[in-house]
């Protein structure tokens, strides 16, 4: 699994950039945790909490993915500190707000397909690889 900023597609990384300097610019600290993933990293995070041990991390089989293309980014911020995974705070709707004014798809907004706070990706990607 990468978290290199360069693994992503060109389509999706202006947005990106944008998304983090503006987070940046508001004084927001975050880690970027997930760039891109192979079929193979994404069938072990979909594995979990099914048939692997631990908590659901993801609703997206292999291949479902915005991941699995390098057009999505999965971040936490850092508040006092130590990441912040609650996604409760209202730290998380600041960032989701400065996401979508970059033009990402914000997985926490009201009326998301799935709920999944520290995923942004690039609106409409399917299109963008075909499926």
């Amino acid at each position: 699994m990468s978290r290199n900023l360069d693994d992503l597609r060109p389509e999706v990384r202006p947005l990106v950039d944008a998304f983090l300097a503006a987070c940046t610019a508001a004084g927001l600290d975050l880690i970027v945790t997930a760039t891109s993933r192979t079929l193979a990293e994404q069938a072990a995070l979909y594995a979990q909490g099914r048939t692997a041990p631990g908590p659901r991390v993801t609703n997206a089989p292999p291949g479902t993915s915005a991941h699995n293309y390098g057009l999505a980014i999965d971040i936490v911020p850092m508040v006092n500190g130590k990441p912040d995974w609650n996604g409760h705070d209202s730290i998380w709707q600041q960032i989701g707000s400065l996401g979508q004014a970059a033009g990402l798809e914000w997985f926490g907004a009201p009326g998301s397909p799935y709920v999944e706070m520290p995923h942004f990706q690039l609106p409409n990607w399917r299109s963008v690889v075909g499926i």
